[in-house]
């Protein structure tokens, strides 16, 4: 069988920048060991395989790994996809995932994800984690991810990852996010994943169903921008709604190519 694959950069508005997904429409689902044999081949944070469902379009996301149950910046990246490839009518993509129906509002090139609220509340880090740091963090919370909050965005670009420390933890399907506040905007952040072929994931949108509430609660700000300053760099337009967010930005298509299975 010949499939089709779209590689797309997510939350920039040029290639090489944000965070590259691949993206496989089907008319019917593979098992899940192929799609996962498919994301391991593909070598991306993510590969996003979607279903038309007519009214809903049904997404499932998969690392090298496992199986997320929400990711942004692929959800981005297959929105877009539909969007300018595809040529989806409705401008209201409603996606039905693992983390429940997701709408994406596009608007002038510009997709809004609206996502769950997942407020971090404190915690202890554990003490293999601590130890892989090089610069240890202010205060510590959880939601799904682990979110390290540090004084300034020069802490964070300086950060770097004792891996063999780092991989004795698992936490399948989470990760550690370490962020402050912005020196030219509102917050910055990285996204770290234990045990992971990709270490640090460069924009990760549903890192900032965390980030969103935090920041939006510190700063006293609904409307936010932010900036994931791995080595791609992402740009995201953040508000805050109470029990969800919106998350927006923009995408760049990369290539188009096939891929066959026996």
């Amino acid at each position: 069988m010949k499939y089709t694959l779209y590689q797309i950069d997510a939350f920039t508005d040029k290639v090489f920048g944000g965070n590259p997904a691949c993206i496989v429409p089907l008319d019917k689902w593979l098992t899940k060991d192929i799609m996962l044999q498919i994301a391991k081949e593909n070598s991306v944070a993510e590969t996003a395989f979607f279903v038309n469902k007519g009214d809903k379009i049904h997404l499932r996301w998969f690392t090298p790994e496992i199986e997320m149950d929400l990711c942004g910046h692929a959800t981005l990246a297959a929105a877009h996809c539909l969007k300018t490839i595809l040529k989806y009518k409705s401008d209201n993509i409603v996606f039905e995932t693992l983390s429940g129906d997701l709408n994406v509002l596009v608007e002038n090139g510009i997709y809004k994800m609206i996502f769950p609220s997942r407020m971090p509340t404190a915690d202890h880090l554990p003490e293999t984690i601590l130890e892989s740091l090089n610069i240890k963090p202010n205060e510590v919370l959880k939601a799904r991810d682990y979110v390290l909050v540090y004084k300034t965005e020069t802490e964070i670009r300086n950060i770097k990852i004792d891996r063999q420390l780092f991989d004795q933890i698992n936490l399948d399907p989470g990760g550690v996010i370490v962020t402050a506040i912005g020196d030219k905007c509102d917050f910055v952040s990285r996204f770290f994943t234990p045990q992971a072929s990709i270490l640090e994931d460069p924009v990760t949108g549903s890192a900032h169903c965390s980030l969103i509430p935090f920041w939006a609660a510190r700063l006293n700000k609904k409307e936010l921008y932010a900036l994931q300053v791995s080595e791609r760099t992402g740009k995201l337009y953040c508000e805050d709604k109470g029990s969800r967010v919106i998350i927006s930005g923009q995408a760049k298509t990369y290539s188009i190519g096939n891929f066959w299975i026996e």
